[in-house]
């Protein structure tokens, strides 16, 4: 078959290739990916494009008539994060065609995610692709290639056992928590952000015994239905420097910019805590504690890349299961790329 001139791409950098502090300066808030699409959409020769943005990864998938397109997508890029052009060359990486379907699938599923096989990712990529589809972002290319990649991983999760363990980010950390205190009943909790993972990581808690958690948010309704999950108490994000000083874990996980834990916020609730530890977990990016905290006397600061190592235990009695999930994909993107490369054919 005759070659398209017009590409489907992957242009994307992840946990894979880029250490947490420069994943904070590529994340993408509400703004930033506005602009980005906005440039994106006035480029000449991008057909097509969904931007997928989460704490471990910011892919754009697309259409391109050429190669000078995906340049004008990079030039992009560097202006709406302030990377240098070189920065984006090195954490950047451009994949063609079927190999882009490949990875598509691979992410939808939870096999590149930073812990493998947790399902919170199916929902990011829906929701990116439920974005790109009502702004007509998205064309014949896209779609097709987007729902196949919802069929494979619901295949994924029905016929493998990929998913069992303790494998979200919510649940791995509750994990932690049982780990350094066993018996999560008399340990006092707090949880920052009533968003989808603060609601995910209170319900853990309460799944493994926790009795006292309290949920702090900038909106204190919210705060106070996320706790009703777990029959906790809702606090104001004001109450931070007081509840701080009487918790012993502090699970945080914002959308928040900057961070909502500061390095002398939790110095002085250590002052009040008579040498007892402070356990603290942040599962945001950007990150929502200030990493010098750990510098803090009996302050134990875990981040992603920490959560990230302590699934690796999990994960290896997955083993067997991922290399059977690999396969299966790998052998779905083989028999969707002849209808995506006719589907190209027909834009040149």
């Amino acid at each position: 078959m005759e070659t398209p001139s017009s590409v489907f791409f992957l242009l994307g950098a992840s946990h894979h290739t880029v250490p947490l502090a420069v994943r904070e300066k590529l994340a993408l808030d509400a703004t930033r990916s506005a602009a980005l699409a906005a440039r994106i959409q006035a480029s000449a020769g991008l057909h097509e494009f969904t931007l997928l943005n989460t704490c471990n990864r910011v892919e754009l998938y697309g259409v391109a008539a050429d190669q000078a397109a995906l340049g004008r997508l990079r030039v992009a890029l560097c202006e709406i994060t302030g990377c240098l052009p070189v920065e984006v060359d090195q954490v950047f990486s451009l994949r063609h065609n079927h190999e882009a379907i490949a990875h598509l699938f691979s992410v939808a599923s939870g096999l590149d995610s930073q812990i493998v096989g947790e399902t919170e990712i199916l929902g990011q990529v829906k929701a990116s692709y439920d974005e790109a589809l009502a702004k007509k972002w998205t064309g014949p290319v896209l779609n097709r290639v987007f729902q196949k990649a919802f069929q494979a991983a619901k295949h994924i999760r029905t016929h493998t056992g990929i998913g069992e363990g303790q494998i979200s980010i919510a649940t791995v950390a509750v994990d932690l928590a049982g780990r350094i205190f066993g018996d999560l009943a008399p340990v006092k909790i707090l949880v920052v952000g009533a968003g989808d993972i603060g609601l995910k990581t209170v319900i853990a808690f309460q799944g493994r015994g926790a009795k006292s958690v309290t949920v702090a948010s900038r909106t204190l309704s919210k705060a106070e239905e996320v706790a009703a999950q777990a029959g906790g108490w809702p606090a104001s994000m004001a109450e931070l420097p007081e509840i701080i000083a009487d918790a012993d874990i502090v699970a945080s996980s914002t959308s928040a910019p900057d961070a909502v834990i500061t390095h002398d916020m939790v110095a002085a609730a250590m002052k009040r805590r008579r040498s007892r530890p402070l356990f603290l977990i942040d599962l945001a990016l950007p990150r929502d504690i200030e990493p010098t905290t750990a510098k803090i006397s009996d302050v134990y600061l875990y981040n992603l890349d920490d959560l990230a190592k302590i699934a690796e235990g999990n994960l290896a009695r997955r083993r067997a299961e991922l290399t059977k999930c690999k396969t299966i994909l790998a052998e779905r993107a083989q028999a969707l790329w002849p209808q995506v490369e006719r589907n190209l054919l027909s834009l040149v």
